[in-house]
C-alpha cells in the first residue's frame, strides 16, 4: 500500500514538472484526499460555477472507528461512497484560490456491534444512507494541472439512525484534466 501511495506521488509530481499547463475548472480533476471520508475524489466541472464532486473511499478512520452508534457501537472503518453538487467561484483577480460549497449524499457499510450482542462479539453489516454538505477552499498551482483544497462539512444519517451526525473535514490534491 505504502508503495502504491509513493508510486502516486512519485507520477503526479512528475506530471506537474513536464508539462506547462493552466488548472482549468471546466474539465475533469482526479485526485485523492485524506480526512473523513478519505478516499479517490473526482470532479467534472460544468457551466461557469458549477461542479460534481464524488468520493469513494473508506469513513470513520479519522474521527472515531470506535463510535457509539444506535444501541452499540462501530468499531472499524467503513466504506462510502459521497457525491455533492458545488457551487464555486473565484476569490480575487488571481483566479488561483476558489471557494466551493455544495449539497448532496452519502452511503456507508460499516460493522455495527449491538450491545446486546457484546458478549460474543457479534456485529452486523450495516447500510447507512444520509444527506451530506460541504464547503471548501481550493488553491489551483500557477501553470500547473494540480490544485490543492482543504473543506469540512457534516453528514447527517437519514436510514437507519435518523439524525446521526458526523462531522467531516479533509484534504487533498488533484490533477485537473
Amino acid at each position: 500500500m505504502k508503495r502504491n501511495f509513493s508510486l502516486l506521488i512519485v507520477l503526479l509530481v512528475g506530471l506537474a514538472i513536464s508539462q506547462r499547463a493552466t488548472a482549468q475548472t471546466n474539465n475533469w480533476a482526479l485526485g485523492f484526499r485524506i480526512g473523513e471520508p478519505a478516499g479517490v475524489n473526482i470532479r467534472k466541472y460544468f457551466g461557469e460555477n458549477h461542479a460534481f464532486d464524488l468520493n469513494v473511499g473508506t469513513y470513520g478512520g479519522i474521527y472515531g472507528n470506535r463510535r457509539s452508534y444506535r444501541k452499540g457501537m462501530y468499531k472499524n472503518v467503513g466504506f462510502t461512497v459521497q457525491g455533492h453538487y458545488l457551487w464555486h467561484g473565484g476569490i480575487g483577480k488571481s483566479e488561483t484560490l476558489h471557494y466551493y460549497f455544495g449539497f448532496g449524499g452519502q452511503l456507508n457499510s460499516r460493522r455495527y456491534y449491538p450491545d446486546q450482542f457484546s458478549l460474543v462479539n457479534a456485529y452486523d453489516n450495516t447500510i447507512s444512507i444520509g444527506g451530506s454538505g460541504v464547503a471548501g477552499l481550493e488553491y489551483f498551482l500557477p501553470n500547473k494541472p494540480f490544485s490543492v483544497f482543504l473543506e469540512t462539512g457534516a453528514y447527517v444519517e437519514v436510514i437507519p439512525a435518523p439524525f446521526f451526525l458526523g462531522l467531516q473535514s479533509g484534504l487533498g490534491i488533484r490533477l485537473n484534466l
